[in-house]
């Protein structure tokens, strides 16, 4: 299929993906409405449009925590990516590379830390989810430092699994699972043979150089429903701060009270972010939690944000909002399933042209020039 704008990956991905991955990545929990308000919410900003302002050729890059980004936007964690493409994350990171933003490598990742670094290099953050096993994430720390990523996302929103109720639907888990996969990878050749056997060992790296074992999907589902830490609280988190010498980025930040933990417990950066709309459905969507949260922080710590985007307009709406920069997630997991790396800096380079022109009708030079005034006055009553 022609692909003419972002959202065209979509559909191309569903196309090419067994069902039961598409659901995995294109769901969110139980009936999915605060995946839905993320982009509704996101839709709802509106811009004032101005005229002759003389902006030329808008300067995309920006400074994010010390490092120069070329584009206002990296490619955020997301489990299994090395199930959608062939090295799925050696992949998307080479696409990163060559754009000049951060790749970051999911704690449940097909391709190890190691791998990811010796074959595709570039600004590679590591991400670290809250788990019981501490002697894991002390592993996990030590291998990503080793590895040169100095940028560590720790996820803390997900505690518990959200109930993902299309996963059961679709075979990705609950009785049979294994047996339904099997039947939806027949049914998609050409995924089989490029990802399922040419991109073998499908299984899972960062946890196998830990364990010793190799995993498979059952058991990767075992491992999220089994291994996270509902009693974590900030005060246990203290550890990580004191271990980590690199930058520490705190992903799932929804609250200003959170934030100013994040702030008290020595973190550079937060994301704010409903994880997709993947944990809570009910949960505010980011777009509306954002401004409250960048007030409550100001210049203390960088803010970031995902959910919902989807384009290069709404990257400008999440930074109009208070955001310095944001992190892409489905969006750029469609493109991958569709068309691997070439996919992925295709995505990236029709964001970036829908971002010039956002930009150019509303005034803005830089990046720093996209801010609150550029809002239509109209709509900030709705911005919570």
């Amino acid at each position: 299929m022609i692909i003419s704008a972002p959202t065209d990956y979509r559909k191309a991905a569903k196309r090419a993906l067994p069902r039961f991955l598409f659901d995995y990545i294109d769901g969110g929990a139980v009936t999915e409405s605060t995946m839905r308000d993320n982009q509704r919410a996101l839709q709802q900003i509106r811009f004032r449009q101005r005229v002759l302002s003389g902006v030329g050729t808008p300067s995309f890059a920006t400074e994010i925590l010390g490092q120069r980004w070329s584009l206002p936007f990296a490619l955020g964690p997301v489990g299994a990516t090395g199930m959608y493409a062939r090295r799925g994350e050696v992949q998307a990171a080479k696409a990163a590379k060559r754009a000049g933003i951060p790749y970051t490598l999911s704690t449940v990742s097909v391709c190890s830390i190691e791998e990811v670094a010796r074959d595709a290099g570039g600004d590679l953050w590591s991400q670290l989810y809250v788990l019981k096993d501490r002697g894991y994430m002390q592993n996990s720390l030590d291998r990503a430092w080793k590895a040169g990523m100095k940028t560590l996302v720790f996820t803390v929103d997900m505690p518990v699994p959200g109930s993902r109720y299309r996963d059961r639907h679709s075979g990705m888990s609950g009785p049979l699972a294994s047996l339904r996969q099997y039947a939806q990878a027949i049914a998609h050749p050409r995924w089989a043979l490029d990802v399922g056997l040419a991109g073998r060992p499908l299984s899972f790296g960062n946890i196998e150089a830990y364990t010793g074992h190799r995993m498979t999907m059952s058991d990767y589902m075992g491992f999220i429903g089994t291994n996270f830490d509902p009693s974590i609280r900030w005060q246990d988190l203290e550890w990580i701060r004191e271990s980590w010498k690199g930058s520490l980025i705190i992903k799932g930040i929804l609250d200003p009270e959170d934030a100013r933990d994040a702030l008290r417990m020595g973190a550079d950066g937060i994301i704010v972010s409903n994880h997709g709309g993947r944990q809570l459905d009910g949960a505010a969507p980011t777009a509306w939690a954002l401004p409250a949260i960048a007030e409550a922080v100001g210049d203390r710590m960088t803010v970031l944000a995902d959910s919902g985007i989807r384009s290069g307009l709404d990257v400008a709406r999440m930074i109009a909002l208070g955001a310095k920069g944001v992190l892409l997630g489905r969006s750029y997991i469609y493109a991958l399933a569709a068309d691997g790396e070439r996919g992925v800096r295709r995505l990236m380079s029709l964001i970036a042209a829908d971002l010039k022109v956002t930009m150019t009708l509303i005034g803005a030079r830089t990046i720093e020039e996209i801010t609150r005034d550029k809002l239509d006055e109209l709509d900030r009553g709705a911005q919570r």
